[in-house]
């Protein structure tokens, strides 16, 4: 048994619905093979517990780990590509790069390169769009398999409107799609989830085989793109006769519980009642959002409605991995919708980037807080001396300002150790 002992930050009860900041300052976290089996004070579990090996994490704060919604193994080269909206972008720069995967020796480099990134950013868990080609999304679950990650993943799939050599077929996506489940779907870590490209790439008989791979795949997951452009959204509706773009999936069987659409930048208040009554959840990524000029995310709207929302990085069109960059880019752009914009607290972001994440991918009676019966998947953050958030935080009022410092000024370079499962997990340098 090894019983950490640090200042403890995080959210069990949603701060959206009336939950607010748990925090210990000097906090006992007993863990045994992988597994929070007690929470207290320090003092009370070390007493009880005399003989337990102790790991003493002085300053900082310990966090849950972090859980990205939405995010693509095959961009992590083309960060930073600033200037162009959605589909100027992925014809001149990720669609490119995406091709290149076809190469599985490149592709092994690039999930060397993603996990780590990753990882070092403080992400434990991530529900990623995967590759064009099935064998770059083998060597994906690999490395994922052997760094500690937890990674929903798959193949993706478009038979449309891309350059050609990542079309495919109805028949072919479904084999390809169905051999990679069999391989990892429930493999340690890993599941497997059924990935159209969006609306625009698919046609309804590849978006069909989607919806029969989804359901002969038991408990595998649904995630594809929704409502991020307004250019894209009529064309989505253009193409498949009227509609809503949400419609494109729904008619496939594709909406439930097990299913997360990244953006929704411009919904309907149908498709919001509908994301609603599924129980589908939505992955909002600020920061792409922004980069490529999509649009302010409507979050009051979405919770108004009763729609689960989390947080995605969204590499390539996201401008890093870092989810505390997310949660502070959520909030600034909350505050530029004025009247309209939900008010977050830091409560509010670490939330968004740890539990509300968790609920989204089905584990949330695993990871997203700190509290007994929890795997131990965390992030100790810690400034180094002398920077801005290092001061911040040693002359913060409490811990809510002291977390809000931390999604303001932190970067992958605070994040000093990450552990999934009770593993310290070791980032490629």
């Amino acid at each position: 048994m090894t019983l950490y002992r640090a200042q403890v930050l995080d959210t069990p009860d949603d701060p959206f619905s009336g939950g607010v900041l748990r925090c210990e300052a000097d906090a006992g976290l007993l863990v045994e093979d992988g597994l929070i089996v007690e929470r207290g004070s320090f003092a009370e579990v070390r007493r009880r517990h005399p003989a337990a090996e102790v790991v003493q994490l002085p300053d900082g704060v310990l966090l849950p780990g972090l859980i990205d919604t939405h995010v693509h193994f095959p961009q992590v080269r083309v960060i930073g590509a600033l200037g162009m909206p959605l589909l100027e972008w992925l014809e001149r720069c990720a669609l490119p790069e995406e091709s290149r995967l076809a190469d599985v020796g490149y592709a092994r480099a690039v999930a060397a390169e993603f996990v780590g990134a990753l990882l070092g950013a403080g992400t434990t868990t991530a529900l990623v769009f995967g590759s064009h080609f099935a064998p770059a999304v083998d060597v994906l679950f690999e490395a994922a398999a052997a760094s500690g990650l937890r990674i929903t993943s798959g193949l993706v799939v478009g038979d449309r409107m891309l350059r050609p050599d990542l079309h495919t077929t109805a028949q072919r996506g479904y084999d390809e799609g169905r051999l990679l489940a069999e391989r990892w779907h429930g493999a340690g870590h890993s599941r497997y989830a059924v990935i159209p490209r969006f609306a625009l790439s698919c046609s309804d008989d590849l978006l069909a085989s989607c919806g029969h791979l989804h359901r002969d795949v038991p408990d595998s997951w649904f995630t594809s793109h929704l409502n991020e452009n307004l250019d894209e959204v009529a064309t989505v509706r253009r193409l498949f006769g009227g509609g809503t773009y949400l419609d494109c999936y729904d008619r496939h069987g594709l909406l439930g519980p097990r299913s997360v659409l990244a953006h929704d930048v411009h919904p309907t208040d149908e498709e919001l009642k509908r994301m609603a009554e599924a129980g589908v959840s939505v992955a909002h990524c600020p920061t792409s959002n922004a980069a490529l000029g999509s649009g302010l995310f409507p979050l009051n709207r979405h919770l108004a409605y009763g729609v689960r929302v989390a947080l995605g990085c969204d590499v390539g069109a996201g401008t890093g991995f870092s989810l505390f960059k997310e949660g502070l880019q959520a909030y600034l752009l909350q505050r530029l919708r004025g009247p309209d914009g939900a008010v977050l607290t830091a409560a509010h972001l670490l939330h968004l980037a740890t539990a509300a994440g968790a609920q989204a991918l089905g584990l949330r009676d695993q990871v997203g807080d700190l509290g007994a019966g929890m795997r131990f998947d965390a992030i100790w953050v810690r400034p180094h001396h002398g920077t801005p958030l290092h001061i911040g935080m040693r002359h913060s009022s409490g811990p809510d300002e002291a977390l809000a410092r931390v999604f303001a000024l932190a970067t992958s370079h605070d994040v000093v150790q990450v552990w999934t499962g009770g593993e310290a997990v070791v980032t490629p340098a």
